[in-house]
């Protein structure tokens, strides 16, 4: 579980942006309740790993035994980053339930507490590089490790009570009845402990809403739990037969990519059509983004991109061939943009994508990269009129290119700014590429032609 992020208003501007200024960072910017309860749960968490970094002596099978652990935790994370990704930007106000806890868990079973810390330290460090993409707040990230380290230390506590004094590895010694409720007792432990320092935190950072949406939904302590029960299972193979840890890997995989996927797809609503984020979820996310860009102080991109005479393969060549060409453009502009962007339908021949943490220049980069993906595409399509070609090639895009915090600093203007944009990109010629200018109010500012094929 993670700490969500929470809504804070502060004023940039596109000379701060980019300026690397203590005064800037965000926690500078915290209310003195919260600064006090990150402080003293930070400070709980060194003295836990103090206290206990000696308890347990690190044996070479320890060392192993936390090999194994973290590279099935890198190799999961790898696998699920995308909809993880999703699933945290999404987590707006409520505690994230990620299922990193599974190897958390399994660490906390078989490590000795200083090599459980690698395993919380590494799982919470690679999901910020890999997974959030250094978009999430570092003070945060570091929260969210230190509650779980008390977590940890707790859930160790109730292991060591019951089986009888004994320290890590715990699952040799845990057996029977008995065994049975000390693991129930120790995950309910790690999971309390975790959740109400997590709910805490964003009921005292936002004082202005109702306590109950910082529950989240009950649903998704499940997630939570799940994870748990599957990080003793790991903990059991790797004691018994470390060679099985590959196939029992698949379980966490499939959770993301099985069930939580095809979840938030669903609550997502993806265009039914291309397959990618239907507009509503797209504008969502995108609104989120840009809270977050103004609170880490970070940048954002808009692309517009509408496809150049359109109507015209409709027309010529039937609706069906025209689902088909919108599903290949779909593919190629998701394929053209980098990892951790968000690509969705806009409506009719138009799509957009939204580029965290991008400059001016990668912006247009990206854009054109787009435009020569689409018109490489060779789209097979079904025949429906005597002479009309088997496939359709050729084609173009206008693109608009808008940049948070340079061009405007609030969606609806900023999108206005690219849709503008991609205006002039159609009066100039089509198949380009154009840049709203910095300032942009986003009504009929004359943008520049910055790129074209």
């Amino acid at each position: 579980m993670g700490l969500s992020k929470v809504r804070r208003r502060i004023h940039s501007s596109p000379d701060r942006q980019l300026r690397f200024n203590l005064r800037d960072w965000p926690v500078r910017r915290l209310s003195r309740p919260v600064l006090v309860l990150l402080v003293a749960v930070e400070i709980a968490a060194l003295v836990a790993v103090a206290a206990t970094v000696t308890l347990v002596p690190v044996t070479g099978q320890a060392l192993l035994w936390c090999a194994l652990i973290l590279v099935a935790e890198v190799v999961h994370l790898e696998a699920a980053q995308g909809i993880e990704r999703i699933r945290e930007l999404g987590a707006e106000g409520h505690p994230h339930m990620h299922l990193q806890s599974i190897w958390i868990f399994a660490g906390l079973l078989l490590l000795p507490p200083p090599l459980a810390v690698v395993v919380i330290v590494v799982s919470y460090t690679h999901s910020w590089l890999r997974v959030y993409r250094r978009r999430g707040v570092a003070h945060r990230k570091v929260y969210s490790a230190a509650t779980v380290v008390l977590a940890c230390t707790a859930a160790g506590a109730v292991l060591h009570l019951g089986t009888g004094g004994w320290l890590a590895p715990y699952m040799p010694h845990v057996d029977g009845f008995g065994g049975m409720i000390t693991l129930l007792l120790a995950g309910a432990v790690y999971f309390g402990v975790n959740y109400v320092l997590v709910v805490f935190m964003i009921i005292i950072a936002n004082p202005d809403k109702p306590g109950r949406n910082a529950l989240g939904n009950p649903s998704d302590v499940l997630i939570v739990l799940a994870a748990v029960g599957i990080g003793c299972g790991i903990a059991l193979v790797v004691t018994l037969r470390p060679w099985l840890l590959p196939v029992l890997m698949i379980t966490p995989v499939a959770l993301h990519l099985g069930l939580l996927l095809p979840q938030f797809q669903l609550a997502a609503r993806s265009d039914s059509k291309t397959g990618i984020l239907a507009p509503e979820f797209w504008s969502e996310l995108t609104r989120r983004e840009l809270v977050r860009a103004e609170r880490i102080q970070s940048t954002a991109g808009v692309l517009m991109i509408d496809i150049d005479h359109f109507k015209a393969v409709d027309d010529g060549n039937g609706h069906l061939a025209g689902d088909e060409v919108l599903r290949a453009i779909a593919g190629a502009v998701q394929g053209s943009v980098r990892a951790g962007d968000y690509v969705g339908r806009y409506g009719g021949d138009e799509f957009v994508a939204l580029l965290p943490g991008v400059g001016r220049e990668e912006l247009v980069a990206v854009a054109n990269r787009i435009n020569a993906g689409i018109g490489a595409l060779e789209v097979s399509v079904p025949v429906v009129t005597s002479g009309k070609p088997p496939t359709v090639s050729g084609l173009t895009a206008s693109i608009g290119a808008a940049l948070y915090p340079d061009t405007a600093t609030e969606y609806t203007t900023l999108l206005h700014a690219a849709d503008e944009a991609t205006y002039t990109a159609k009066k100039s010629g089509r198949n380009r590429v154009v840049l709203a200018p910095s300032g942009a109010l986003g009504v009929h500012i004359p943008a520049q032609v910055t790129a074209e094929p």
